[in-house]
């Protein structure tokens, strides 16, 4: 038995920031009155497809690799994505809970490392190509000689609609707890306009993440990008994870992205999803590509015959348990794959025919950057 063990990248964003102690320092500062900053930054995506708690480790044995298993690590990867926008979004809604209503500058010790941070409004800002009505940032004073200038966090965004993009560094939001991580970064861009079939959304993108020694964690994950969508009850998430060092059945086949494509009822909590396991160098924007030349069973079927050359078609069959898609989720997580448990996942079935992951090889070589 082969037990390849998959690092949970979500800890490195849910460990590295003490939300309450951030409202702490703030509150001694300012006194809550009205604040020009937005209180809502992110989208919530329900459990179904979204969680951190692990059904099964990642596991290959003499028997099968089950798509299950592929499915419910998606729940983990979309997880870390919403996490980093939940960090930024908490931050966010302790700041716009004080008296910042203009543009101002303050200074405060914080209690997650002791250090001095500088906060800085501004009005009329640009970034990305775009105009903002303002502008926060908030730096580690001791390490403003740094390459990076000590940025933390920076938000620009508007206020009618709310629209905006928030950059994170958090390792100088808390040095006493980010120091295995210092290069690692979160972007969330958020929008409550109105656009095509949604009615707000918003899409995470990180990189910088370490990679674990891929000898024990071989399933690591470097960088992510993801967009969600939400419209009434229905939330569509796609996008793609990054894992140079992940292989399956071939050892020296290395370097995979998880490309997805999911859509969830967030009342009901059921969720459908597909996913592709392109190499991380594939370069192609098309679903056919991502999902279809690249799907789970296919990767697999490839790779079980390279490695295992003379295999009967019915141990073949034994490792592609559950990959044909589309996989079918509840609140508890994933249930089965190829047939629909009932009637209710038709809609989200058609949801998905429309969505296509990003290009691995963008999100391999994403880059993330303050103003």
């Amino acid at each position: 038995m082969k037990i390849l063990n998959l690092i949970l990248a979500s800890t490195v964003l849910i460990a590295g920031i003490s939300l309450q102690s951030c409202k702490k320092d703030i509150e001694e500062i300012l006194d809550n009155e009205n604040s020009i900053i937005p209180i809502n930054f992110k989208i919530d995506i329900p459990e179904s497809i979204s969680s951190s708690n692990l059904q099964k480790s990642l596991m290959v044995t003499n028997d099968s690799l089950e798509g299950g298993e592929i499915y419910n690590h998606l729940r983990t990867f979309i997880h870390v994505g919403e996490s980093a926008a939940e960090i930024v979004n908490n931050i966010m809604a302790t700041i716009s809970t004080q008296n910042i209503n203009q543009a101002m500058s303050l200074s405060y010790q914080s209690d997650d490392d002791g250090r001095v941070k500088n906060l800085v409004v501004v009005e009329n800002s640009t970034f990305d190509g775009l105009s903002w009505e303002y502008e926060l940032t908030i730096t580690d004073a001791d390490n403003a000689t740094n390459i990076d200038l000590g940025n933390a966090l920076q938000v620009f965004w508007n206020t009618s609609p709310v629209k905006g993009i928030a950059t994170l560094k958090p390792f100088n939001i808390d040095l006493s707890q980010n120091t295995a991580y210092p290069d690692a970064m979160y972007k969330i861009e958020y929008s409550e306009e109105v656009t095509g079939v949604y009615e707000k959304h918003m899409i995470v993108s990180i990189n910088g993440l370490p990679l674990a020694d891929p000898a024990i964690e071989p399933y690591s994950m470097s960088s992510l990008k993801m967009f969600a969508g939400k419209n009434g009850d229905i939330i569509d998430v796609y996008g793609n994870s990054e894992h140079p060092n992940a292989w399956f059945f071939h050892q020296d086949t290395t370097g995979f992205d998880w490309a997805f494509v999911a859509s969830s009822n967030g009342t009901s909590d059921i969720a459908v999803a597909e996913v592709g396991l392109p190499s991380i160098s594939v370069d192609a924007i098309d679903r056919g590509t991502l999902l279809v030349t690249n799907s789970m069973q296919n990767v697999f079927t490839d790779l079980i015959y390279i490695e295992y050359p003379n295999i009967d078609s019915a141990s073949v069959a034994n490792y592609l348990v559950n990959t044909n898609p589309p996989g079918y989720f509840n609140n508890a997580g994933f249930i089965q794959a190829g047939i629909a448990p009932n009637a209710s996942y038709i809609g989200l079935v058609s949801n998905i025919a429309s969505l296509t992951p990003y290009n691995p090889t963008d999100i391999n070589n994403i880059t993330i950057s303050f103003k």
